[in-house]
């Protein structure tokens, strides 16, 4: 590789995670402002309340155990490992966690919690659209771990060259941790 190349490709590297440093701080004020807004309408009054579902519990341990996941499958891929089972299962728990916050959505509904209609309180709408948007985040995660788990499969990720699989697991990461902090936030707020 010459120095050119060389010089283009880091380049290529810091404007390509700047984009996603972008994207993360735009999606952060997105769920600041929906979680705001919670709190000030809160205050008005006509507040239902009800209990954090339990599948969020599991939830949350899924997504923490998936994004430890990739920190080791990070130092597998610069040892030069292929580690394409792990990423395989960090998509599994990535699904898993769908299918958590469906089931605590049902869990929301037996309580009575609906996201609209007659029986609707704007507390349980809240919840719906903020756990409903941090899903639909998630599963842009999903397709960039699907698209990373190809690569890693071809082999194209090594010592030298994982920046793909770096910019999916940090939004991931993050993923991770507004997860948390939303999951913590409906639960003390």
């Amino acid at each position: 590789m010459n120095t050119n190349s060389a010089i283009l490709d880091i380049k290529k590297a810091r404007a390509l995670t700047q984009l996603l440093w972008i994207g993360i701080g735009s999606i952060g004020m997105f769920f600041a402002g929906l979680t705001s807004a919670y709190i000030v309408r809160k205050a008005e009054g006509n507040w239902l309340e009800f209990s954090v579902p339990e599948s969020f519990v599991f939830s949350t341990a899924v997504i923490i155990i998936s994004s430890l996941l990739l920190i080791y499958i990070k130092t597998k891929i610069k040892n030069n490992d292929t580690p394409f089972l792990f990423m395989l299962s960090v998509i599994i728990l990535g699904i898993f966690f769908a299918v958590f916050q469906i089931n605590g959505w049902k869990e929301l509904t037996s309580q009575g919690v609906f996201l609209t209609g007659e029986g609707s309180n704007v507390s349980g709408s809240f919840l719906y659209v903020i756990t409903l948007a941090h899903l639909a985040h998630l599963f842009g995660g999903l397709i960039a771990l699907v698209i990373v788990s190809v690569n890693v499969f071809k082999k194209k990720y090594n010592a030298n060259n994982y920046l793909g699989f770096n910019l999916a697991a940090n939004y991931w990461h993050f993923l991770g941790v507004l997860w948390l902090y939303l999951f913590l936030f409906f639960n003390y707020i």
